[in-house]
């Protein structure tokens, strides 16, 4: 494991000092000048580290990370991920990756036509499985991941125009489904996706996110109510598919079975209806700032999207709503 290092004079030159194996140790750095002390500890370190360094490849903490994350929603994302990461970084021992080949990694990636935000989340993740590698005692020190910066927000959201000339694009029943769901529910794209009917109450029009059986994750879910918009596109979607009352079937279904993804069915409708820059995300954006367009608290608003703390609903959406700066504008009013 990682030892505590520390740099005192003994007998006038300066020495490094650590405890090992329950005993004290110490290393002469043949010096009595603090700065060329330093810098000998510094390489006196990286040689001990480097001559301790466990033989596990990135390939094995990947796997080890990943097995602590089963049954979780990124367990099956970083199987996506790891494809990209493994020519570069799959055979190579945890400890020689250097932040040169961090960089190679990204220009490879770009090279690609992938953007910076997908880049920035495939290196977010070795970085965490590195960390978890350096608590599990598999490392004694997690190397150094250079990313590229994070880009700015997204922030396309729908107008009610464009909300209607899209879902009158679409083909497909299982697609509108779930863009009724939503832009009603604002709820994400794998909630929405996991969510079968035994969790939807008709008769109390009330519709609850969370699912029973999946393990808890950082990321919140609502219960929220049924609109009237919403609560006609799920009756006819019961009585279309023949949904008993109380079925766990999946809500969004094609041909009885889970859909995995809707990225290529909402791109067709973009080209269709001439609405472009249209993802599942933009749908749950898009219910959040309706919802601060029509002056509902920031609280609510909270509530609906899942989010723990109304600071983070405070910061994307207070400037949709009409009252935003309002009193500071009229202070100026003269």
């Amino acid at each position: 494991m990682l030892h505590s290092y520390r740099l005192r004079l003994h007998r006038g030159r300066f020495a490094l000092y650590w405890r090992e194996d329950g005993r004290s140790r110490r290393y002469s750095l043949g010096t009595t000048e603090k700065v060329e002390a330093e810098v000998r500890a510094d390489a006196f370190i990286r040689a001990m580290a480097q001559a301790r360094a466990p033989t596990i490849t990135i390939a094995e903490v990947w796997e080890r990370y990943r097995e602590r994350l089963k049954g979780r929603p990124a367990y099956t994302t970083m199987a996506y991920e790891w494809k990209h990461l493994l020519s570069f970084f799959g055979d190579l021992r945890a400890y020689l990756i250097t932040e040169e080949a961090c960089r190679r990694y990204i220009e490879y990636r770009r090279g690609q036509g992938r953007k910076d935000g997908t880049i920035l989340t495939e290196l977010n993740r070795l970085s965490n499985a590195l960390n978890y590698a350096v608590k599990a005692g598999l490392l004694d020190r997690a190397p150094v991941i250079v990313r590229p910066r994070a880009p700015p927000p997204r922030d396309r959201f729908l107008t009610k125009a464009e909300a209607r000339t899209f879902l009158d694009g679409i083909a497909a029943l299982h697609v509108r489904l779930f863009c009724v769901l939503a832009l009603a529910t604002a709820a994400r794209r794998e909630a929405i996706l996991g969510l079968t009917w035994d969790r939807i109450d008709m008769g109390r029009r009330r519709l609850h996110l969370t699912d029973p059986k999946a393990p808890e994750t950082a990321k919140s879910r609502a219960i929220v109510p049924i609109n009237d918009r919403l609560h006609a596109e799920l009756l006819a979607a019961r009585q279309r598919d023949h949904i008993a009352m109380g079925s766990t079937a999946f809500v969004v279904q094609y041909r009885g079975g889970r859909v995995a993804s809707l990225k290529t069915a909402l791109a067709q409708t973009c080209r269709r209806s001439g609405v472009e820059g249209v993802t599942a995300h933009v749908f749950r954006h898009t219910a959040a700032v309706w919802m601060a367009e029509g002056g509902v608290p920031m609280e609510e608003i909270a509530q609906f999207l899942g989010h723990r703390d109304v600071t983070v609903t405070r910061k994307v959406y207070a400037r949709f709503s009409p009252e935003y700066l309002r009193k500071a504008a009229e202070s100026l009013d003269f």
